[in-house]
C-alpha cells in the first residue's frame, strides 16, 4: 500500500518534469493516523485544481458519540469540522483551498462523516514553474504541511469540546423550535437579547454596539426546547403582520433577520433563535427578470390587447408584473408565509389610494393592489404576510398585528392602528374594487382551483423531460459565485434571490437542474419534481449530484426548494405547460 513516504518519493522524482506527468499520482496514501486520496489532477496549472479527500476513522479524533448519534447532529459537526478547516487553510499555505462557510449551519459536502470515518474534502494547486512540477514543494506542502493541519485542528488534538457542543445543540434547538412553529400558531419568533444588525453591508458578522432586541410585553412568548434552554421572545403569529416606524428605526433590519431566520446561525453571531417557518419566502418587485407561463390573474388581468395572464410569459417584467408572478410562485412551491419589504416592492402593486382610484376608473386598472388580496391569502391558502411599510396605512385595516420600530425597539400598536383605520374609511365592499361586467374575484381562487390546491400542492404548471435545456447542453450546469447559474453560454440572474445565502447552495442548484430535468413528467408540477429532487439530496446526501465514482466535490452545500425553483422560474428559455382535466 502506498503510504507518504512513497508519495514524497514520487513528488521529488517528478521535480523539473512536465506537468502532466502528475496524473500518476492518483490514488490512495497511508499517513499516521489518516489517509490522503488524490482523486483528480488537474491537467496544466491554469486548471482548476487538483481535489484531494483527507479520511480520517473517527476512533483517531477526539469526536463522542453523543454528538454523532443522529442526522442532524452530525450535519452540526461536520459545519463545526469545516469551520475549523476552513480557518487553518485561510492562514497557510494557498496551494491549499477550502470552502469558506458564512454565519449559517447548512449541511455541505466539504466534510463528511459516516460510521467510520471523517472526510475532508479540499483542493490542492499542484505548484509549478511555468509548466514544469514543482515536486520538492508539492512534497513539503502535501508530506509534511497536511498532517499538521489535521494534527492541530477539530479533527485532532485541539478540538474544543465544550465550543462543539454548544455548535449542536444549538442547531437541534432550533430545528426543532423551527419544527414547533406551527403548532405554536406562529410563523416566525425574535429571541429576547438577539443581535440583528449587522457590522456593515459586505458582512453578515453582528454589529458590536447594536442595541439587543427586546420583545413587547403583549407579544411575547416563551419556549422551550429540548436541551432545556428556555427562550423569550416575540412570536409573529399566523395572519399578516405590519412593521411600521421612521426610517432608519430598524424596520428592514428585523426583516432581514427573518429572511434569514429560516436557517440556523453559528453561536455568537446573534440571530442563533431568530427562527422563521422553512417555507418562508422573501418577495420583492424585480425588473426584468424572465417569466413563463405563471398565473397572475388574481394581481393582474385585463391588459390592454386582451393578453392572458392566466398564463402569463414575458422575457422583460415590470415592477408590478415580476411582484405578481413572484407572489404566484411562491404559493406554487407551497410557502406558508411571505415576507415583503415596501423599499423592495412595487409600489401599484402594493396599494392604490383613493385619490388614484378617483382619477384612474377602475375598469381601465388591470391591478388589483396586494392590499386587497392578502386578507383573502390568509384566510382561504392560510398563507401569512409579514409587510415592512412606512409610507402608507393601507394595510392597517387588514393586518393582525401592527409593530412599531422606535430607535431599534418594537412596540405592539395594533390596536392604534385599527383606530386609525377605521377612523379613516369603512372596509370596502368587492363592488368598490372591480367595476360592473369585469370578473369579480370574491375570494384569492376558486373553488375548483382550491380543489386542485388541496390534491397538489404546485399543480399551476408541468413540463417534458428536457425542458430545461440541460439534456442537450454541452457542458453540466454551474455556478458562478452566488448569484449566477449557468448552462452553457445561457445564465440566470439570481441576485434578488434574497434567501440564497452560500455560494455552495448556488453550485449544488446548478448540479440539481439536470436532476429536476430528467424526472420532469406532462402530469407532475415542476415545483413537486424541484421538491422531490431536495427531498432526494436530503436522503441520499450531496454526492448524489455529483453522479457517484470518484467525483467528490467539496463546494456544494444543501439548498432549499425554494430557491431551486426559483432559479428554475428565472430560466430565460423555460418551456411550460398548463396541466390539462
Amino acid at each position: 500500500m502506498a503510504t507518504s513516504s512513497s508519495l514524497a518519493q514520487r513528488l521529488r522524482s517528478l521535480d523539473g518534469k512536465s506537468y502532466g506527468a502528475l496524473k500518476s499520482l492518483m490514488g490512495t496514501y497511508e499517513f499516521e493516523g489518516f489517509s490522503l486520496h488524490i482523486d483528480r489532477v488537474q491537467s496544466d496549472p491554469y486548471a482548476p485544481p487538483s481535489r484531494i479527500r483527507i479520511s480520517v476513522p473517527i476512533s483517531k479524533t477526539n469526536l463522542s458519540e453523543d454528538t454523532l448519534s443522529t442526522y442532524e447532529q452530525k450535519v452540526a459537526v461536520r459545519d463545526f469540522i469545516a469551520r475549523d478547516i476552513a480557518d487553518a487553510i485561510a492562514h497557510g499555505p494557498r496551494d491549499f483551498r477550502f470552502v469558506s462557510p458564512g454565519q449559517e449551519i447548512l449541511e455541505r459536502s466539504s466534510v463528511v462523516i459516516d460510521d467510520s470515518e471523517v472526510q475532508i474534502r479540499l483542493t490542492f494547486g499542484f505548484p509549478a514553474a511555468g509548466r514544469r512540477v514543482k515536486g520538492a514543494l508539492a512534497a513539503r506542502l502535501l508530506v509534511d504541511d497536511l498532517p499538521d493541519l489535521v494534527r492541530f485542528s477539530a479533527l485532532g488534538e485541539d478540538l474544543d469540546r465544550e465550543a462543539l457542543a454548544e455548535h449542536v445543540i444549538t442547531y437541534t434547538d432550533f430545528l426543532w423550535l423551527q419544527n414547533s412553529l406551527t403548532h405554536d400558531g406562529l410563523i416566525g419568533f425574535v429571541a429576547n437579547g438577539s443581535v440583528l444588525a449587522r457590522a456593515s453591508g459586505d458582512s453578515d458578522r453582528p454589529l458590536a454596539q447594536a442595541v439587543p432586541f427586546e420583545s413587547p410585553e403583549s407579544l411575547q412568548v416563551d419556549l422551550t426546547a429540548p436541551s432545556g434552554r428556555v427562550l423569550k421572545g416575540m412570536g409573529i403569529r399566523k395572519g399578516i403582520t405590519l412593521i411600521v416606524g421612521g426610517g432608519y428605526h430598524g424596520k428592514s433590519t428585523v426583516l432581514k433577520a427573518l429572511e434569514r431566520g429560516v436557517y440556523a446561525h453559528v453561536p455568537g453571531d446573534g440571530r442563533e433563535f431568530v427562527i422563521t417557518a422553512a417555507d418562508a419566502m422573501a418577495v420583492r418587485a424585480e425588473d426584468g427578470r424572465a417569466v413563463t407561463g405563471v398565473n397572475i390573474d388574481p394581481f393582474i388581468s385585463n391588459l390592454p390587447g386582451g393578453i392572458d395572464t392566466s398564463d402569463f410569459s414575458t422575457s422583460n417584467a415590470s415592477g408590478s408584473t415580476s411582484q405578481a408572478a413572484n407572489v404566484a410562485e411562491a404559493l406554487e412551491i407551497g410557502t406558508s408565509a411571505l415576507l415583503m419589504d415596501e423599499d423592495t416592492s412595487a409600489t401599484n402593486f402594493m396599494i392604490r389610494d383613493t385619490a388614484m382610484k378617483e382619477l384612474v376608473a377602475p375598469r381601465f386598472e388591470p391591478i388589483t393592489p396586494f392590499v386587497d388580496r392578502v386578507r383573502a391569502m390568509y384566510d382561504e391558502l392560510g398563507v401569512s404576510t409579514v409587510i415592512v411599510m412606512g409610507g402608507s396605512g393601507a394595510f392597517f385595516s387588514e393586518a393582525d398585528t401592527v409593530i412599531a420600530l422606535n430607535e431599534y425597539v418594537p412596540q405592539d400598536v395594533t390596536a392604534r392602528a385599527h383606530e386609525i383605520a377605521a377612523s379613516y374609511a369603512p372596509p370596502r365592499p368587492v363592488s368598490d374594487i372591480h367595476s360592473e361586467g369585469e370578473k369579480i374575484y370574491t375570494g384569492f381562487l376558486s373553488a375548483s382551483e382550491q380543489k386542485m390546491l388541496k390534491q397538489d400542492p404546485a399543480p399551476y404548471r408541468v413540463a417534458r423531460p428536457g425542458a430545461l435545456g440541460t439534456q442537450q447542453a454541452r457542458k453540466a450546469p454551474r455556478a458562478r459565485g452566488l448569484h449566477e447559474v449557468e448552462i452553457d453560454k445561457q445564465s440566470t440572474e439570481l441576485r434578488y434571490v434574497s434567501q440564497l445565502v452560500d455560494s455552495s447552495q448556488t453550485q449544488a442548484i446548478a448540479l440539481a437542474l439536470k436532476q429536476v430535468d430528467q424526472q420532469l413528467t406532462p402530469t407532475t408540477s415542476i415545483a413537486s419534481t424541484a421538491q422531490l429532487v431536495i427531498a432526494q439530496l436530503r436522503a441520499n446526501g450531496l454526492d448524489g449530484l455529483t453522479g457517484g465514482g470518484k467525483n467528490f466535490r467539496g463546494d456544494l452545500a444543501m439548498p432549499r426548494a425554494s430557491e431551486l425553483m426559483a432559479t428554475i422560474n428565472r430560466m430565460r428559455n423555460l418551456r411550460v405547460q398548463t396541466p390539462t382535466g
